[in-house]
């Protein structure tokens, strides 16, 4: 069963990064959004992990411009329309409260 993981507060304040980290799946995919996209700020201990996974990985592109973020070539930005598209494509979405 495939699971669209979705983060939404920045990995600095909490752990909820480290703990989906811990348990996705082969089949599961992250989705960044809101705060949660500072993961993908450059040089951080979030945006070194996240690189070095083998994961699908994407962010909201509004959420990654409003924070001055650029999109790496190992993420996907994805606007709100492919957002309710991953929803349906997974058996199950997580939001990480």
């Amino acid at each position: 069963m495939s699971t669209l993981h979705v983060l939404s507060h920045s990995p600095f304040g909490n752990d909820r990064l480290s703990s989906c980290l811990r348990v996705i799946g082969a089949n599961d995919a992250l989705l960044l959004s809101g705060d949660a996209a500072y993961a993908l700020q450059p040089g951080t201990a979030p945006f070194t992990t996240l690189q070095a996974r083998s994961l699908k990985l994407f962010v909201l592109g509004e959420d990654a411009q409003a924070r001055a973020l650029e999109v790496p070539d190992w993420a996907k930005a994805i606007d709100y329309p492919a957002f309710v598209e991953l929803s349906i494509h997974y058996d199950k979405v997580n939001s990480w409260l």
